[in-house]
Parts: structure tokens; C-alpha cells; sequence
């Protein structure tokens, strides 16, 4: 199975050659394992990333999302950010957790939410094992733009 999704992923970074790279689609390569949790009296699922995914630590990258909207009123220095809309993301429980990711923006820096897909870059950290289920922080990040 690992093998499998290596091949798939060196086949896809051939066909993305000289394209933006997703990479929601590299950050996707994790192994799940779902367990009974006595705390939460529930069968939880967690995701570890596999060597392809766990690689992108400490890299800066560019990336495309959405923001999900802790308070859509406020100014945001701190944000989840989903490979997808709030009604389809993890935070909904209609995704897994490697599609989705916290964000804290450089010192100073604030953005005012938007529904829109927007363009996000700073250092990827990868935490496996966090309680809250979010495998993904990018740290340092600034806003670039809503992608049109």
C-alpha cells in the first residue's frame, strides 16, 4: 500500500511538472488508524503523515484553502484553514485531518475573513500525535491573495 502511494505521488509530480503544486495533495499521503477512546467514550480516528508528507517539515510553502471561521468578525492573526469549504471540511466532519491545518500569521500581520479560496505562505510543522486532531500548523505565514 505504501509503495502504491509513492509511485502515485511520483506520478503525480511528474504530470504537475512546471504547474503550481498542490500541496494538499502531498500533505494527504498519511496512514490512518481509528481506535476506541475511553476518555471520549468514542472510536477515533488518527492520521500520521507517511515519509513523502512528513518531508514538507520546516519548508516553506505556498498554499491554497479556506479560512474557516472561528469569528468572521474579527481581525485574524490565528485561523483554520481548510483544503476545503467550511460545509465539506474537517471541522464538519465531512473531511479527514490532513485537509486541514492551523495558520498563524507573522507578527503584526492581520487578515479579515473571507469565504473565498485564498493563497497562504509560511513554514510548514508538522505535529503528529496532537490532541486536537490537526496534523498541520503553518507558522509565520502571510496572506497573499484570493484566488480568482
Amino acid at each position: 500500500m505504501k509503495l502504491a502511494t509513492v509511485i502515485l505521488f511520483v506520478f503525480q509530480s511528474i504530470i504537475t511538472l512546471g504547474q503550481d503544486v498542490d500541496h494538499w495533495n502531498t500533505l494527504a499521503l498519511v496512514e490512518k488508524e481509528s481506535k476506541f477512546d475511553d476518555m471520549l467514550g468514542m472510536v477515533v480516528t488518527t492520521a500520521t503523515p507517511l515519509p513523502v508528507a512528513a518531508a514538507m517539515q520546516a519548508q516553506e510553502i505556498e498554499i491554497r484553502g479556506y479560512i474557516i471561521a472561528l469569528d468572521p468578525k474579527a481581525k485574524l492573526k490565528h485561523f483554520m484553514f481548510s483544503r476545503y469549504p467550511q460545509n465539506m471540511c474537517f471541522f464538519c466532519g465531512a473531511a479527514g485531518p490532513e485537509s486541514a491545518m492551523q495558520v498563524f500569521l507573522k507578527a503584526g500581520d492581520e487578515i479579515q475573513f473571507t469565504s473565498e479560496k485564498v493563497n497562504v505562505k509560511g513554514t510548514l510543522n508538522i505535529q503528529a500525535g496532537d490532541p486536537s486532531g490537526l496534523i498541520y500548523t503553518l507558522q509565520n505565514a502571510e496572506f497573499l491573495n484570493v484566488v480568482k
